[in-house]
């Protein structure tokens, strides 16, 4: 199950959460609210280089080159 970093829209806490899926849906500990996904550190490819320009959210990308 990986860790990923949440971060909350509406009361702004940062918070990490151990998730089954990586598009469960994760509620704020602090006020109950849907928390999105906070992207930050580097992104590597499949093949373990840095990628330059890697948002980080494979669901929109056509993938690693």
């Amino acid at each position: 199950m990986p860790l990923f970093q949440y971060v909350c829209p509406v009361c702004g806490k940062k918070f990490d959460e151990l998730v089954k899926h990586y598009d469960d849906a994760v509620l704020c500990p602090a006020c109950g609210e849907r928390a999105v996904r906070a992207w930050s550190g580097e992104m590597f490819s499949a093949t373990g280089k840095p990628v330059k320009k890697c948002s980080g959210n494979c669901k929109t990308c056509s993938g690693c080159k």
